[in-house]
């Protein structure tokens, strides 16, 4: 076995793609699967949403769909209703609708819009909750998802993930793009087009800045990036091959894959550079796939030093590490949930390439998927959801799914392949 395979089969995985269509076409939304418990909602049409570019009350109501904890009871005939007024909640109740969204979009002089929402408890008759956004036209988008996350946390007690961005690469022809787009795989922004292969993008603990490895110097190197300015530092370009960044919870550290020093092994370094501290002392095995506890006192990471790759655990300073799965002898990719409890991974099984889950307390592990070429798992900040990418229907595609594997979300581009996906943190 040689590095390449295991480390999310990145380097291999991202040459041999089929090109990519341009991120910039608008994804659509699919939701299947159906969840134990859902909560009936109704979003009825924002009051001057007609006339805009973006369709607020969709744009909720797809929110709320994709988490898997609402289920949507058509409002498309509510007639002029807004947050100003109360609306006549009977009709709703026929519907078995618990809840039920109203709300406004105005234009402003300076040409900005007053996005407005209140969210009503139909059974009891009660206003639950009513908030406003001033946005530019260009945050209609946004406005939209933050009255997803009120509605959502209000009613599960929980924050929603709806504001949050989300980063994955394309290939479009010999092209390679790095997009941060919102949480839905909309409104896509470049941060970094290359000629060569772009892998690995991983958000800082406050979403300010991204770590990737970059093959534009013709071999795999490390660079820290700003999100707002663009602007960039070279982290690791040692001798070898430089890859994986992790991001310690406080920003200070990444842990880095090396083989400065001949084989594959976890090094930490400051993430403004300097020189790497070795914690891995593998005698002809590779170590690789670091990722940190979210108390930032353990890094789990994939190791073949049983003869297979295995996720493993060791004290963030090094030192001894624990064998974490024990399931299939092929488990690579971890990702930790936020409240450390869970641990999703990609397991290979029959040749193919699966999403599981495993509650770490207990050791318990669950398939999520029905496809074969599942890879980079990365949870939601709030836990509930997971990102990954897979192949369906004979393309590269995002997938979101719920921790019990009910409710499945596609965001594919327009005739295109999206790879390496990283979900970013609550925005502060």
């Amino acid at each position: 076995m040689n590095q390449i395979s295991i480390v999310r089969r990145a380097c291999a995985g991202v040459l041999l793609l089929a090109p990519f269509a341009p991120a910039l076409a608008q994804f659509r939304v699919e939701v299947t699967g159906v969840g134990l418990t859902q909560l009936p909602i109704a979003i009825a049409p924002f009051r001057g949403e007609q006339g805009l570019p973006q369709k607020l009350a969709s744009i909720v109501q797809a929110d709320l769909e994709r988490s898997g904890r609402f289920r949507a009871i058509d409002a498309s005939s509510a007639g002029e209703v807004d947050e100003t007024s109360r609306p006549d909640l009977a009709p709703w109740r026929q519907r078995a609708a618990d809840s039920l969204a109203v709300g406004s979009a105005t234009r402003l002089a300076d040409g900005r819009y007053d996005v407005r929402f209140r969210l009503w408890d139909v059974v009891k008759g009660e206003s639950l909750a009513a908030d406003g956004f001033v946005v530019v036209a260009a945050d209609l988008r946004l406005a939209a998802h933050r009255v997803a996350d009120t509605i959502y946390e209000k009613l599960t007690g929980e924050k929603g993930v709806f504001s949050t961005r989300i980063a994955y690469v394309t290939k479009a022809g010999a092209r390679y793009n790095l997009w941060v787009a919102d949480a839905d795989g909309e409104n896509a922004q470049s941060a970094l087009a290359s000629g060569e292969p772009i892998i690995s993008p991983a958000f800082s603990a406050d979403g300010k800045r991204l770590a990737y490895v970059s093959f534009e110097s013709r071999k795999p190197v490390v660079y820290v990036h700003d999100v707002a300015t663009g602007s960039r530092r070279l982290i690791a370009n040692f001798r070898g091959s430089n890859s994986a960044p992790a991001w310690s919870p406080d920003g200070r550290t990444l842990a880095v894959t090396l083989t400065r020093d001949g084989g594959s092994q976890i090094y930490t370094i400051p993430s403004t550079g300097g020189e790497p501290r070795r914690l891995t002392q593998s005698s002809g095995s590779i170590d690789t796939e670091p990722i940190y506890s979210a108390d930032g006192r353990s890094i789990y990471f994939v190791s073949d030093r049983g003869g297979a790759p295995q996720i493993y655990k060791m004290n963030a300073s090094g030192g001894e590490a624990q064998r974490v799965t024990f399931t299939g002898n092929y488990n690579i990719s971890p990702a930790l949930s936020p409240d450390g409890r869970s641990l999703a991974y990609i397991s290979r099984i029959s040749g193919a390439f699966k999403l599981q889950v495993m509650e770490l307390a207990t050791g318990t592990v669950q398939s999520l998927t029905d496809t074969t070429a599942d890879e980079s798992p990365s949870f939601a900040p709030n836990g509930r959801l997971i990102i990954y990418a897979t192949r369906q229907g004979g393309s590269e595609a995002l997938m979101t799914t719920t921790l019990d594997g009910k409710i499945k979300a596609r965001l594919p581009g327009k005739g295109g392949d999206i790879r390496e996906p990283d979900w970013g943190p609550f925005q502060r």
